[in-house]
């Protein structure tokens, strides 16, 4: 992740650009010019398409992930409650830990009880619960409790295009 936030002005295109994307994440810029001039009367090249998405990509307006179906790995919710007493000599080393591993996918801090949290994806239990060991092990110090909870049914995993409407001065 980026250390700063994205410098961008939206323009109404570059919204629409990525409402499509976020309906159809594999279509291509030819195929969104199409869709732009006739869904949306946006009359543009898809070099001026394909170079928006590419300037977007570099300034971090989005992100690009590859999430495996969730049939193939087993994902959790983990919380993670600190022990104040050693808090301050190995708290960076535990979030590079969780923040670096593999298996996390999305990794969080919440208000209310100040908590770390992540969203981990597994192969099965068995590799979860030895996560949880190890970094006990090499972490323990740190950490008060581990709360995990599975995750399943996922019934939603995405994002819809009407929520970036949010980026345009007027919403809509």
């Amino acid at each position: 992740m980026s250390e700063r936030p994205p410098d961008w002005e939206f323009k109404e295109r570059d919204i629409v650009i990525l409402r499509e994307l976020s309906a159809n994440p594999q279509i291509s810029s030819r195929q969104l010019t199409e869709v732009l001039a006739n869904d949306h009367d946006i009359d543009v090249s898809h070099v001026t398409v394909s170079e928006s998405i590419r300037k977007m990509r570099q300034q971090g307006v989005f992100r690009e992930t590859i999430v495996p179906n969730e049939e193939y790995f087993i994902f959790g919710l983990f919380e993670f409650r600190f022990n104040p007493e050693n808090f301050a000599e190995g708290w960076r080393d535990a979030m590079e830990y969780i923040r670096e591993d593999r298996h996390t996918l999305f990794y969080f801090l919440s208000d209310g009880e100040y908590q770390w949290k992540s969203v981990m994806m597994f192969p099965d239990r068995r590799s979860e619960s030895q996560w949880i060991h190890e970094f006990y092990k090499a972490h323990g110090g740190v950490i008060d409790n581990i709360r995990n909870s599975v995750i399943h049914n996922v019934l939603k995993f995405r994002t819809d295009p009407e929520l970036l409407n949010d980026l345009s001065e007027t919403g809509e």
